[in-house]
């Protein structure tokens, strides 16, 4: 099964989202959201990231989140994440309660393939103060791809995690996944990266993006966004139309993408100093804003 075959699979089978130019979205993806433990990589960014996205909140904008959001490679149950991060979940609670949450799944969430596990875990808690079982992510589904299909022009934009172009992070997840938790969890706490991430390993980088970039190609420069390698990606007009919003675990920032009033942009959020000294939280754009219909 060749990763052409995948990604063609995730396409024909993606959620459709109609939108148009009113519509507003934000992009996120690699969060790797984890127990708040020295191998936690979103620990470190939790702050920009939750201010972000609350202030996407306040605006009215449409969650996307292309998978990798949980990292349940290293941790093996969701409920430490929720522990850590109940901030980030009840935010993402509040998106799903206004129909504006749509999530994909990626290798290190990939069991949330299943409908049963996502019910099981997600829909609900038990709260402590309580004593009883809240209310969570509950009817939250979650996809392989989504597209974006304008309902004027009809332009699609195809959104995937990535790693149907990456076979073991594909089929041999399970494998990279014991790795992870039996080897490469304890060295990343001394500062040793794992070598099976494309995010880590150049080479498998490239081999990743090329085979996106070929599958693009083929399927009449189709405007496709996913993240994966962490490395933004960000199209002129004229370019293959193959975008990555990057991830929220690079150091001291956030990289994603904004679709709004019929334009895409890439953007970052960091930590900045002002005059005085204090810090604050800043959104900063690095490419665009360009015309969706300049790369139809």
């Amino acid at each position: 099964m060749s990763s052409n075959f995948r990604l063609t699979r995730a396409y024909k089978n993606a959620k459709v989202v109609p939108f148009d130019d009113t519509s507003k979205f934000i992009l996120f993806s690699d969060c790797h959201r984890g127990d708040n433990s020295f191998a936690d990589d979103f620990a470190n960014n939790r702050n920009i990231y939750f201010h972000a996205l609350q202030q996407y909140f306040l605006k009215g904008f449409t969650y996307c989140e292309l998978g990798d959001g949980d990292e349940l490679w290293e941790n093996r149950s969701f409920s430490p994440l929720l522990l850590a991060h109940k901030n980030v979940y009840l935010l993402l609670k509040q998106f799903l309660e206004a129909g504006r949450l749509h999530m994909i799944w990626g290798n290190h969430d990939m069991v949330y393939k299943d409908p049963n596990y996502v019910k099981k875990h997600l829909h609900s808690y038990f709260d402590p103060k309580t004593g009883e079982q809240e209310l969570l992510l509950k009817g939250i589904t979650y996809h392989e791809g989504v597209v974006l299909k304008h309902r004027e022009t009809e332009q699609e934009i195809f959104l995937a995690h990535g790693h149907q172009a990456d076979f073991m992070n594909y089929h041999g997840w399970r494998f990279n996944r014991f790795l992870v938790r039996a080897l490469w969890k304890p060295l990343q706490v001394v500062g040793i990266s794992d070598p099976t991430s494309p995010a880590k390993n150049f080479k498998e980088l490239i081999k990743v993006e090329r085979r996106v970039k070929k599958w693009v190609a083929d399927n009449g420069n189709l405007m496709t966004i996913i993240g994966h390698t962490h490395r933004p990606r960000f199209p002129e007009p004229g370019e293959l139309a193959f975008f990555n919003d990057g991830s929220c675990v690079h150091p001291r920032s956030i990289t994603g993408i904004e679709i709004e009033k019929g334009t895409i942009s890439l953007i970052k959020w960091q930590i900045s100093t002002k005059d005085d000294g204090t810090l604050q939280i800043v959104r900063v754009l690095l490419e665009g804003p360009q015309r969706l219909s300049d790369y139809h």
